[in-house]
């Protein structure tokens, strides 16, 4: 017997709403129509989705996907222990099994031959074969597929095959309007809004950026790195170099570039 409740979001997540992402959420999930949301690096989708599953009160599962992902990690797997070979289920198959909404996020750092074992789950036949054990599993009538990526990222080697998007509806997020991200960074950080603002801005020098040195701007989330490290009392500025700059870019003069801007705002 699984025990859902460890799957259950207890405690709200803070999420702030910016448009009506929430209200189409609920219509897709009342119809179970599979929903793929892409956006930015920290843009906020994984807490969407938490808040979400709280919301609805339903369990989550989620996978962070990378490239040596198989399918076995996803379906399940034969192991073997004291008492023999056992079958052990994956994520994906717990999800179908409980009625839980299976979260895979950046599903393009999956391999192709890997992710099409969702297809089944996301038409009308709603199921998964357990080829291995010889099982079909009937998805639970609450379970619902979500997936996550980050179209900056793509290329030819990593995106998502037509046959993969065309089973889904889709979301495209972004970093919150400034005010909002204002908002978003004090709450969570603790720190003044002075200083979220100025934080804010620096992110939107870097955002500007992006196509011309840098891959990514400053996500949001690491703004709210910067504001944990700024109300444990690291200066600003430092604050800044650590959380902002240095995991963006190896290059020299963009570096530079970046605490040229910090410097704009954290003198």
């Amino acid at each position: 017997m699984i025990d859902i409740s460890k799957y259950m979001i207890t405690e709200e997540p803070y999420y702030h709403k910016v448009g009506q992402e929430v209200e189409r959420y609920e219509a897709a999930y009342s119809a179970r129509m599979p929903v793929l949301i892409k956006g930015p690096t920290g843009c906020g989708k994984s807490r969407f989705v938490e808040y979400m599953a709280w919301k609805l009160q339903k369990p989550l599962i989620s996978v962070a996907c990378n490239e040596d992902m198989t399918a076995s990690d996803l379906v399940g797997r034969f192991l073997l222990d004291a008492n023999g070979t056992q079958w052990q289920d994956g994520p994906l198959t717990i999800a179908a099994r409980i009625g839980a909404i299976c979260y895979l996020d950046e599903i393009v750092e999956a391999r192709q031959d890997t992710t099409v074992v969702i297809h089944p789950l996301t038409d009308h036949r709603r199921q998964l074969p357990l080829e291995k054990k010889g099982e079909q599993v009937d998805a639970h009538p609450d379970f619902q597929m979500v997936i996550s990526y980050n179209p900056g990222y793509q290329s030819m080697m990593k995106d998502l095959k037509q046959s993969t998007k065309q089973r889904f509806g889709g979301m495209t997020f972004d970093y919150p309007p400034s005010e909002m991200e204002v908002s978003i960074v004090a709450h969570e950080t603790g720190i003044d809004k002075e200083t979220a603002e100025k934080l804010v801005q620096v992110a939107q020098r870097s955002r500007n950026l992006k196509g011309h040195g840098l891959d990514e701007g400053m996500s949001t989330r690491l703004l709210i790195y910067a504001g944990q490290l700024i109300s444990k009392g690291i200066k600003p500025a430092d604050a800044c170099h650590m959380a902002l700059v240095e995991p963006l870019t190896d290059d020299i003069d963009m570096r530079d570039t970046l605490n040229a801007a910090v410097g704009t705002f954290f003198a």
